[in-house]
């Protein structure tokens, strides 16, 4: 069996000490980097997104020229509010 010794408690705080100021100065070094390729990555994919929407909405406009679509569902049905009660004023009695 092993007993905790005084010594060991400052080597395991040292250690940690070490491996924080370590990890610290690292991040400070390479942090920057990942963030700036992770912004680039994100831009790239938001461009290459926005450029296959477009590209299928010129394919669309192109297929649909002679056929044009209007959605009426909506303007015979207008919206219908759902009526829960009456409202009632209350007045304040002295």
């Amino acid at each position: 069996m092993q007993e905790a010794s005084f010594s060991g408690l400052i080597k395991a705080i040292c250690y940690i000490v070490a491996f924080y100021y370590i990890f610290k100065f690292l991040a400070r070094i390479f942090l920057p980097v990942l963030v700036k390729k992770a912004v680039e990555k994100a831009g790239e994919n938001f461009q290459r997104q926005q450029q296959y929407s477009q590209d299928n909405s010129w394919q669309k406009t192109q297929r649909n020229n002679d056929e044009i679509i209007v959605n009426t569902a909506n303007v015979k049905n207008p919206r219908e509010t759902k009526k829960v009660g009456d409202y009632v004023d209350y007045e304040e009695i002295d």
